[in-house]
């Protein structure tokens, strides 16, 4: 799923491309891309994009006469910059959106279509989309504890509550615990002064230095390859390789459609943490430490 400084990408390619132009139609290949009904999509047509943000996840374009159009890509959905009066792919495309410069597709891989589009007035509809976590770019110290103590969660799925903190996702969150040498599993109550200076340091670090670079990499050109497993991320899509700061083999925990990628020797003293299905099923051959796992694989 595509996070802050994946969004933000987007909104660095976008806005010199459809900033202050007129949008000229939308298209829609799917029915259930849509979500709202009032007003209707239709409305957007013609309408001249004010400004593009981010909210959370989101992509907002904000059109004329106080208009929003409210896009969530979900885990699947992907933008691609094509030329005037592009067709929309047939299998994965979902929607055009047609500038007199080129035209927006968005495309969702996969059979389920999960990415939404809202077309909402006013700030206060606005709002209405807006889970209520917190910028952490935006936000000090102080404000990055206070948000941290509203909910009694595993850091893990505090980082990614978009209740608690906004746009930050699997990968991204696994790229901070391991930066601030944080087990995932560690509750968010359990932190001392220094592990929470910590965590605030390296949330806003690596999101910082991703965003950045993503930029820099894209240039003036579009993002094609929005994707949530990149070169250079240090434990998130590695599982049992090196990690680059001890060279353990990174583990990795799967849960439900998440997952958790982690070095141990790094983020929890060498313990490993326990897959609750496997280690159910393996019981009392679940290795407790990288150097149990050392020796059954050797």
């Amino acid at each position: 799923m595509p996070e802050l400084p994946d969004i933000e990408l987007y909104l660095h390619a976008l806005t010199p491309r459809v900033g202050g132009e007129r949008l000229e139609r939308i298209r829609l290949a799917s029915p259930f891309l849509v979500r709202s009904v009032d007003p209707p999509i239709a409305a957007a047509d013609g309408r001249r994009v004010t400004a593009l943000r981010r909210l959370g996840k989101r992509i907002v374009f904000s059109l004329e006469d106080e208009l929003f159009l409210v896009l969530h890509l979900m885990i699947a959905g992907r933008l691609r910059w094509r030329g005037p009066g592009a067709k929309i792919p047939g299998r994965r495309g979902l929607a055009a959106f047609d500038f007199a410069a080129g035209t927006l597709l968005l495309t969702e891989a996969g059979s389920k279509r999960r990415a939404s589009l809202h077309l909402v007035r006013d700030e206060a509809g606005l709002r209405e989309h807006d889970r209520g976590g917190i910028e952490v770019l935006e936000a000090d110290r102080e404000e990055f504890a206070r948000a941290l103590a509203r909910r009694r969660h595993t850091l893990k799925r505090s980082l990614t509550d978009q209740s608690v903190f906004a746009g930050i996702g699997n990968a991204y969150s696994d790229e901070i615990l391991h930066r601030a040498q944080l087990s995932p599993f560690k509750l968010s109550d359990r932190l001392t002064d220094q592990e929470l200076d910590r965590l605030f340091e390296s949330t806003r670090a690596v999101l910082t230095e991703w965003r950045d670079r993503l930029r820099a990499e894209t240039g003036d050109g579009f993002p094609e390859k929005v994707t949530a497993f990149r070169e250079g991320m240090t434990v998130h899509g590695r599982f049992r390789k090196p990690c680059p700061v001890c060279g353990a083999p990174v583990q990795r925990i799967v849960y439900a459609e998440n997952e958790a990628n982690y070095c141990a020797a790094c983020q929890t003293g060498g313990r490993l943490l326990a897959d609750r299905a496997l280690s159910r099923l393996l019981k009392d051959d679940w290795p407790r430490t990288l150097e149990e796992l050392e020796l059954r694989s050797g």
